[in-house]
């Protein structure tokens, strides 16, 4: 018997989680090992195959004035984690994303189990921002193996000494064929010709408050210069659903929101009826790109965040969407900050309406270069292989109190 301990937090996390823990689980059975995996996650890492310590999809925040609400909630979670580690470790660990808590939790496994392995995949994006005078490589102290996901970040890793396996972008192993335009409008009961707009706002409760009010500004906008536009709202999470519509009728908006419990299955049809789809920073941004549709990208923090984070932390970022970051251009719209306004949305996705504009080409254009830079299919069974391999390879000692 193996037993992992699998830590993720937030919506993407819990996605990228349970594809790994499929993956897991199918390596596993090929090996003739009995798995057993606990994890940190979400609802979508329990259907693949974990047994949930804690569901961590709605702990997510970015910036200090958000994540105070979640002090008190995490610190319960972390002395519950040190018990359970105490009275049953785990064979190996995987940390995946969710930088804060997840840097913290294998500094404390090291300490307390030394020989415990710890692989780390999708790794915080350390490569593409700088704190001061350089990165953060705190995780580099405590992993025993990083699986990266961008050509990038396996050299920035392996430059500092760390022991790097490149396994690509795990998005390429959930691109289905998508169906038709027509086929897709049929099952979301949309008008065969009227454009579509897809607003992509939230997987954080704090992004419905900074990033919805502009966006759905944007589309009544849009919606007042093409009377036709039809908008869809997929909710991020269960719970959601009554902000969006208030959010939408507020603004004047004839849309819909697409219940969180239906968004995964619609996802495909989604994408495929989109003429465009105004949407925040993060890993949305690559799968809308490798399924083809033209976005506009938006980010924003609270004032106390952003005066922290330019002027005493010294964050430098070049580009904020990972589709920008790995083609290291600005292929993609990006509004930040107080750049992020509804007029600057409409400036920019307006033309991308237009399916002969050159704006429009060119991002299309960009997509299938960024494709043959994300790596090749099977990204999760390599990577899952990579951490039977990185376990079996360890006879771990027990964790201390």
């Amino acid at each position: 018997m193996v037993r992992l301990l699998v830590s993720t937090g937030e919506v993407s996390g819990d996605l990228q989680g349970s594809l790994l823990i499929r993956a897991l689980h199918q390596e596993a059975a090929a090996r003739g090992i009995e798995l057993q995996i606990e994890a940190l996650g979400g609802e979508r890492m329990r259907r693949a195959g974990a047994t949930l310590i804690a569901d961590t999809t709605a702990m997510g925040a970015i910036g200090l004035w958000e994540a105070l609400p979640l002090v008190l909630p995490t610190l319960g979670l972390q002395r519950r984690l040190r018990r359970q580690l105490q009275d049953t470790p785990p064979d190996g660990v995987v940390l995946i994303d969710y930088m804060g808590a997840n840097v913290n939790l294998g500094l404390r496994i090291r300490r307390r189990g030394p020989s415990v392995p710890i692989v780390y995949y999708i790794a915080p994006q350390e490569w593409a921002f700088r704190l001061g005078e350089g990165g953060s490589t705190r995780l580099i102290g405590f992993s025993d193996r990083i699986l990266a996901i961008f050509p990038e970040e396996a050299r920035f890793y392996g430059e500092r000494g760390a022991q790097v396996t490149w396994v690509g972008h795990p998005l390429l192993d959930t691109l289905t064929e998508l169906p038709s335009r027509e086929q897709a409008r049929a099952e979301l009961a949309l008008s065969t010709t009227a454009p579509v707009l897809l607003l992509l706002p939230a997987s954080r409760p704090q992004e419905l408050r900074y990033l919805l009010p502009e966006m759905v500004a944007a589309a009544a906008e849009l919606q007042r210069r093409h009377p036709n536009l039809e908008v869809l709202l997929p909710a991020g999470l269960p719970g959601f659903e009554p902000e969006l519509s208030a959010q939408l009728a507020a603004a004047g908006v004839r849309g819909r929101v697409i219940p969180a419990d239906q968004a995964d299955r619609l996802k495909p049809a989604l994408c495929a009826a989109a003429d465009v789809a105004l949407t925040k920073s993060g890993t949305a941004n690559l799968e809308l790109a490798l399924r083809q549709v033209p976005q506009v990208v938006g980010y924003r923090v609270s004032r106390v965040t952003a005066f922290v984070a330019q002027h005493l932390l010294r964050f430098q970022v070049q580009h904020i969407s990972p589709v920008n970051l790995v083609m290291e251009q600005r292929l993609v719209p990006e509004l930040l900050q107080d750049q992020y306004t509804a007029a600057a949305l409409v400036e920019a996705a307006e033309p991308l309406l237009d399916h002969d504009s050159p704006e429009r080409q060119r991002l299309l254009d960009g997509y299938a270069a960024l494709r043959h830079r994300l790596g090749e299919p099977g990204v999760t069974r390599r990577a899952a292989a990579a951490v039977l391999d990185q376990v079996l390879s360890t006879t771990p000692t027990p964790c201390t109190p």
